[in-house]
């Protein structure tokens, strides 16, 4: 008789720590953190460090806000690009004749706040070493000169494969395009006292930098804006974690806002010919918090 008691006892104690630890991760999340950073590296295409071009000038805005299209783990340099744990694609629709990121439906966070929330039951248990992200929208302050004025300029970016668009407010002004924008697709809006500006256009293909150190192994469409990214310590998911884990996106803004310095007086003017040639972002760094 005392064995099967034993055994009760057993059984009960087992599916009672097995429910604890159900409880103890039901709960939990992986969230993920944007950060935007203007003293981080300023990398090219390929990962490597780069400088403004001779004949540029180039300044770092400050971010408003992001969006981005899609979100992938990645457990190393050979996973090719939608081989690791996708966490996230954003809507998109064929509205505008062909599949675009849906604008309307676009999920938006700034400076420290959270893009990003997956429960960790949905996220698979290995150790990731890579973060990939492709971006899709940023909207950001620069200093542009104008008729003698130096205005504060908001800035709308479209940097996503392709956007399809109703309507979207630059600051303050609704700019309206019901239609797909390719990558490279802008607006700014510049105000002072009494004076103020809105305008939009198009950056010409492969203007948009997109830093990804795996160019060789793990390469990404062109056009796209999948910014790759390695942990400085891999990412290990048990699946057993009973506290959240926050993963920063720490994004490099340094000198990302790039232009043709027409007038050679290092201030970006564009009523006297300066050019933008560049609006992408300069890196990633995913940090475990």
């Amino acid at each position: 008789m005392l064995k099967p008691v034993i055994l009760s006892i057993c059984l009960f104690s087992f599916a009672l720590f097995s429910c604890k630890k159900k409880d103890a991760t039901a709960s939990v999340q992986v969230n993920f953190i944007f950060k935007f950073d203007s003293t981080q590296e300023r990398l090219n295409n390929i990962g490597v460090p780069a400088g403004v071009a001779v004949g540029n000038k180039a300044q770092s805005p400050v971010f408003n806000k992001m969006s981005a299209h899609y979100l992938e783990l990645t457990p190393d340099q050979f996973t090719l690009l939608g081989s690791g744990d996708v966490l996230y694609k954003a809507p998109e629709t064929d509205q505008g004749g062909t599949s675009a990121i849906d604008f309307s439906k676009s999920k938006f966070a700034g400076d420290g706040e959270t893009f990003l929330s997956v429960a960790l039951k949905d996220v698979k248990p290995g150790t990731y070493n890579w973060l990939r992200v492709s971006l899709a929208y940023q909207n950001y302050t620069i200093k542009l000169n104008a008729a003698g004025l130096s205005l504060y300029t908001t800035v709308a970016s479209f940097i996503g494969f392709r956007t399809y668009v109703q309507n979207f407010k630059v600051k303050d002004s609704v700019v309206n395009v019901n239609g797909n924008r390719a990558q490279g697709f802008w607006a700014f809006e510049a105000s002072t006292a009494g004076f103020g500006i809105v305008d939009s256009g198009q950056a010409p293909p492969g203007a948009t930098t997109v830093p990804n150190p795996l160019f060789a192994s793990s390469p990404i469409p062109p056009g796209s804006c999948v910014v790759t990214g390695q942990f400085a310590v891999p990412l290990v998911i048990s699946g057993n974690e009973t506290s959240n884990i926050n993963v920063i996106i720490s994004l490099s803004t340094n000198k990302s806002f790039e232009w043709k310095d027409m007038d050679g007086n290092n201030t970006y003017d564009p009523l006297n010919g300066d050019q933008v040639v560049d609006m992408g972002i300069r890196g990633l760094k995913p940090l475990i918090q």
